[in-house]
């Protein structure tokens, strides 16, 4: 699934709660993350789960794969990814992610704490060089 496919499926969504089962079902959707890391050098810290990221470079685009132990971060993670996927720095920088929450309409629904979690993930995808 692509950022204007996902786009288009939030759009035909208008409840938040079918918004939020749909999240789950992407979270689903992940690639098995490694174990090897799964630790304290690639968790994001800020979250109110655990969440743990691994970043690889392959000719100067990243690709981020992603773990959580909460259904709903999964989700959004997996949005995350989707958004960030195959891009280099210069434009990992200029993406605006948050504002793509908003305009899928799951910004306003998220509670303060998932926000903050969400923006320490999108720092630490902006801070890698």
């Amino acid at each position: 699934m692509n950022i204007e496919e996902l786009k288009q499926t939030f759009d035909m969504i208008e409840e938040s709660d079918e918004k939020f089962a749909f999240v789950i079902e992407l979270g689903k959707q992940l690639s098995p993350y490694p174990q090897d890391k799964k630790d304290d050098e690639h968790k994001i810290y800020g979250c109110s789960s655990n969440v743990w990221f691994n970043v690889t470079k392959n000719d100067n685009k990243y690709y981020f794969d992603f773990e959580s132990d909460a259904l709903i971060v999964k989700g959004l993670l997996f949005i995350i990814k989707t958004i960030f996927d195959g891009h280099n720095v210069n434009e990992i920088k200029t993406i605006d992610a948050m504002q793509f929450f908003e305009d899928i309409g799951l910004k306003s629904t998220l509670s303060n704490q998932r926000q903050v979690g969400l923006l320490s993930i999108i720092s630490k995808i902006s801070s890698i060089e």
